[in-house]
């Protein structure tokens, strides 16, 4: 089993990509983008198409997808996995079904543009399943399809199937329902991330690797290889945001993890079913998340060990033997098939996670600093907006995108080590704990998980 190397989807493409140069010594634009993933890259692509004549430079501290652009489990959902609540203090409800709206249309958004700039992101047009598999489970189940159905995620964009029905998509034990969300993709990740970066640099775009920004202030970001000054400054460094100084407490980098089979004979997809390539979670409180690969592999990727002290990042998408044996625990109960086939691969990489757990966007109209992220674990789609929308920003422009009630939104720091150590961990135990409780005793959720969350603020 190969561990890290990024991640699979990198083996996939047949290895890392060629490494761009650094920045050159003390260097001008008039945009500065932070991060070469999919919020930079994205921001870059649409300032570019109401604005060519921009003098526009990416600083990417690895290579461009280096980080969770290049890692995620594949889902281009649209989806809204935030408190629907929390973006009131700026809006009304109306403002936040709007909010939930443009969230859904970047599904369709991202596939125009892969056709149109020619990206081969292996995209399959499909649905989300979301399986439960005890009482508690459909319970949440049931919740939360009433839930965003009442934010204007109304049938045929999420509704419930039962367990028949669930079980003639995919064949999973224990089955009781599923939640479908439509509008949805099953995507190569690490394809659509490189796609995008040589579409930006077609258009004019500017990318240095190697080049890790330490600090940003107005009008100059301070980097390993010299300053970086630029009228405009976009930091969009979602999980890897506590390596700059001063913004180690802004964003939590949660760590997520995958592993990946061998190629699996037809005779197993033949047992599954799966033929419609649905991206498929569960409702457990620890959830995982799991794709059908282009070549015939099963993923599976979930938290395992979520958080390592004082805001440490993983060394090049390692995770540690715990993570790959609780994944792998996940994939033998929901496909016990797998038991005969290995594993080929496991990596891991980190999410980004604000205190109020709700992602944002926006720009200081002084320093003209802005930034975006907070994604939750969602950030295939979120990016998309966030990039629409930090274009606008930067350039000026009062668009629908703009009033959104995302925008600016604000949260306090999160707690000194070692609180949100204790923190993160004391939520993760109690959700296993609730697991554990809700599997053996077939009945109501239990506290153990709503307690974890109320804890954390989720």
């Amino acid at each position: 089993m190969q561990l890290g190397n990024v991640s699979f989807w990198y083996e996939d493409m047949g290895g890392l990509p060629k490494p761009r140069p650094p920045i050159p010594a003390d260097s001008t634009a008039d945009i500065c983008i932070i991060g070469a993933g999919y919020t930079g890259l994205w921001t870059a692509y649409y300032l570019k198409t109401h604005a060519p004549n921009l003098n526009i430079t990416i600083l990417e501290s690895a290579f461009a997808g280096f980080g969770a652009s290049g890692r995620n489990g594949g889902w281009l959902t649209g989806g809204f996995a935030w408190r629907h609540e929390n973006y009131l203090k700026k809006g009304s409800i109306q403002d936040v079904k709007d909010l939930v709206r443009h969230m859904g249309s970047t599904v369709g958004e991202i596939m125009r543009v892969a056709k149109l700039e020619e990206i081969d992101a292996d995209i399959i047009a499909t649905d989300e399943l979301m399986i439960a598999t005890n009482p508690a489970q459909l319970i949440r189940l049931k919740g939360e399809v009433a839930h965003r159905q009442s934010w204007g995620e109304a049938a045929p964009l999420v509704y419930d199937i039962g367990a028949q029905e669930a079980r003639a998509r995919v064949n999973i034990p224990n089955l009781l329902g599923a939640m479908v969300v439509s509008n949805v993709a099953r995507i190569q990740p690490a394809k659509l991330v490189q796609g995008l970066a040589r579409a930006v640099e077609a258009k004019g775009v500017r990318i240095f690797e190697d080049t890790k920004a330490t600090s940003i202030a107005k009008g100059l970001v301070t980097t390993n290889r010299g300053p970086m000054r630029a009228e405009i400054i976009l930091r969009a460094t979602e999980g890897f945001t506590c390596n700059i100084g001063g913004l180690k407490r802004n964003i939590l980098p949660l760590n997520s993890a995958q592993i990946i089979t061998e190629i699996l004979p037809q005779s197993v997809w033949d047992h599954l079913g799966w033929k419609n390539h649905e991206i498929l979670g569960d409702f457990n409180n620890s959830y995982c998340y799991c794709q059908r690969s282009r070549d015939g592999r099963l993923v599976v990727g979930g938290r395992g060990v979520p958080y390592l002290f004082g805001s440490r990042i993983d060394q090049n998408g390692v995770p540690d033997p715990e993570t790959v044996r609780r994944l792998t625990t996940i994939m033998h109960r929901h496909f016990p098939i797998s038991r005969d086939f290995k594993i080929d691969h496991a990596w891991c990489g980190v999410l980004g996670v604000p205190r109020d757990w709700c992602a944002s966007v926006g720009l200081d109209p002084e320093t003209k600093i802005g930034w975006a992220g907070g994604y939750v674990g969602v950030g295939v789609s979120t990016s998309n907006l966030a990039g629409q929308t930090l274009a606008d920003l930067a350039l000026g422009r009062e668009t629908p995108l703009t009033r959104l009630p995302w925008v600016n939104h604000k949260v306090r720091k999160w707690e000194p080590e070692p609180l949100r150590y204790s923190g993160v961990h004391g939520m993760y135990n109690l959700l296993h704990l609730a697991d554990r409780q809700e599997a053996r005793t077939n009945g109501s959720p239990s506290v153990f998980g709503r307690f974890g969350n109320w804890v954390m603020g989720r």
